[in-house]
């Protein structure tokens, strides 16, 4: 593997309150594509996988937060952390690897309004 071809794994929240997330696990994933090129092949491949319940088919997922880096510390909120956004979040211009993506990130997808209304209320309902 080189080191522009990537394991990136894509944590699809579906909700934040309820803590309901699935990942999935890319391989091959060129680094030196934008954020923004990854961002719609994400969103084209989620309805089309097997295994995925029909709310995470069928979200409105638009934003990448990056979660954790192989060999560094984990953060310890469930779904994704809520500091760091403006270094953490992934900006649409910029590639995967100018972002800060290398092999075997964990990146969270979710979407942006209900992550601001979480962040602003970070309540748990269970």
């Amino acid at each position: 593997m080189s080191a522009e071809s990537s394991t990136i794994t894509v944590r699809l929240v579906r909700s934040f309150e309820h803590r309901n997330f699935r990942p999935v696990v890319y391989h091959g994933v060129d680094l030196d594509q934008t954020v923004k090129q990854f961002i719609t092949f994400v969103q084209k491949d989620v309805p089309s996988r097997t295994g995925l319940p029909p709310p995470f088919k069928n979200y409105k997922y638009d934003t990448m937060k990056i979660i954790h880096q192989a060999h560094k510390s984990k953060t310890n909120e469930l779904v994704v952390s809520l500091e760091d956004d403006d270094r953490l979040i992934l900006k649409e211009e910029s590639t995967l690897k100018a972002a800060g993506v290398a092999n075997e990130t964990e990146l969270a997808f979710f979407c942006e309004e209900d992550y601001r209304n979480y962040k602003a209320n970070p309540v748990s309902a269970w």
